[in-house]
């Protein structure tokens, strides 16, 4: 059974052998639904969330804009929380999707908010 879906994983498990995070420099890990894009700053060595962001949060979610202009807004609010933690670099993590579109404009928008990967 090789869907998508099968595939996207592979490819995740391919990604995460070679990217991992830490306290200093965290994972931006990015989760694309159909409706909605997620964020998240990961310290793998201790298994915690440092910081999180999706277009679900009440100021994004007011804007009525498109989906790809809503994902630069996630990626800008995750670097505005990296910045009030005192995370300047990260490992960017697009989780088994492409780099292209939503994923991109994540990224795009982190990278304007201050965040170096």
């Amino acid at each position: 059974m090789n869907t998508k879906l099968v595939q996207r994983q592979k490819i995740r498990y391919r990604i995460r052998k070679k990217v991992s995070g830490t306290s200093i420099k965290p994972r931006l890990s990015v989760f694309r639904s159909n409706a909605d894009i997620y964020a998240q700053l990961i310290d793998d060595e201790n298994g915690v969330t440092l910081a999180a962001s999706s277009s679900r949060e009440k100021a994004i979610a007011a804007q009525v804009a498109p989906k790809i202009d809503k994902s630069k807004l996630v990626g800008s609010s995750i670097a505005l929380k990296a910045k009030e933690l005192g995370i300047l670099t990260c490992v960017f993590d697009r989780g088994g999707n492409l780099y292209h579109g939503r994923i991109k404009a994540v990224a795009d928008g982190a990278r304007e908010g201050g965040l170096q990967f």
